[in-house]
């Protein structure tokens, strides 16, 4: 009997615990910056939030930088522009001023094919000291006016940036430098097999949007896509609850993230609300347990006292007539 009720104590206790872990905040799980990078649509450094096309491919650090995760390794974002949807980042191995003829060992960037990025055609490559016996190195305009089918694989020796290195105050007179867009990482790849180093410049406006007032910096610029559904349009709609697109990690199904739970179409929808009510039906029928538990452990007690007060005397030694337990 007293097993009994000491189980029920126990099991009514652990239901009514287990009630407070019903109203936690879904969409507060997504953070909105990483350090000073906002956090927006399409992309997410907590998984469920964002496109799931962007899925696993930032990380913020415990220092608070962003970084993009590639098959080549993992590279500081130095920012993301979502009005001209771009993000810029920079690889620690690549050549910088600060080497000067120092080159250090250095290994191709690269992206997973199969995602929503793509290297932009605002970036411009410099190579080092490559061999000339496996890279076509030749002034560009001469050169593609007399072998105008080659002209894309020439690296060019006459380009603006080997000849004023964005950012140096010197040139490289005991180094030979070449400029060269690859078509596809890789492309880099195989340039790097026969270059000592390379840096990426990627031009950058600060003008007006499409004006060509551009400055040549340091870094690799990726540009990506924005998938615009519209039931993500519907979720973000302040006159509909202001929620977060995200999706579900076991299907990667669309999911609006609400401050109260999640909705298949926007925070204001019954879908939501139908939701809510599960989740006060599941809060109400543990209160209900709650209360019955209780009820239970003050019968109990009751019932305790009842036999203890019938209880013959025997000087505090139990018998078979007066024991409990």
């Amino acid at each position: 009997m007293a097993v009994l009720l000491i189980h029920t104590i126990s099991l009514s206790l652990l239901i009514f615990s287990s009630s407070f872990t019903l109203t936690t905040s879904q969409s507060s799980v997504c953070r909105t910056s990483c350090g000073d990078i906002p956090i927006k649509y399409p992309f997410g450094i907590d998984d469920g939030c964002g496109s799931p096309y962007y899925r696993h491919l930032f990380a913020c650090s415990n220092s608070g930088k962003l970084e993009l995760r590639t098959p080549s390794g993992r590279y500081p974002v130095r920012n993301v522009s979502y009005a001209d949807p771009h993000v810029v980042v920079t690889d620690p191995f690549m050549w910088s001023c600060e080497d000067g003829e120092r080159f250090r060992p250095t290994r191709p960037f690269s992206l997973d094919s199969s995602t929503h990025f793509k290297l932009s055609p605002q970036n411009e490559y410099m190579f080092f000291n490559c061999s000339e016996d496996n890279v076509i190195i030749q002034p560009k305009p001469m050169f593609c006016e007399h072998f105008p089918e080659h002209c894309d694989s020439s690296c060019d020796s006459a380009s603006y940036l080997c000849r004023h290195l964005p950012g140096c105050s010197f040139a490289l007179p005991r180094s030979t430098c070449c400029s060269y867009y690859p078509k596809a990482t890789e492309s880099l790849r195989l340039m790097l097999k026969y270059c000592t180093s390379y840096a990426s410049v990627y031009w950058k406006n600060v003008g007006a949007p499409m004006s060509d007032d551009q400055v040549p910096e340091y870094g690799i610029r990726i540009d990506f896509d924005i998938p615009v559904t519209t039931r993500c349009l519907q979720c973000q709609d302040p006159l509909k609850g202001a929620g977060i697109c995200g999706f579900d990690t076991r299907n990667q199904s669309f999911t609006c993230l609400c401050k109260d739970g999640n909705s298949t179409t926007h925070c204001k929808d019954f879908d939501i609300a139908r939701h809510n009510r599960r989740v006060h039906v599941i809060a109400g029928t543990v209160t209900g347990v709650s209360v019955a538990g209780a009820f239970g452990i003050g019968a109990a007690v009751w019932y305790l006292k009842k036999v203890r007060a019938k209880a013959p005397v025997t000087c505090g030694v139990q018998s078979n007539e007066n024991r409990l337990f």
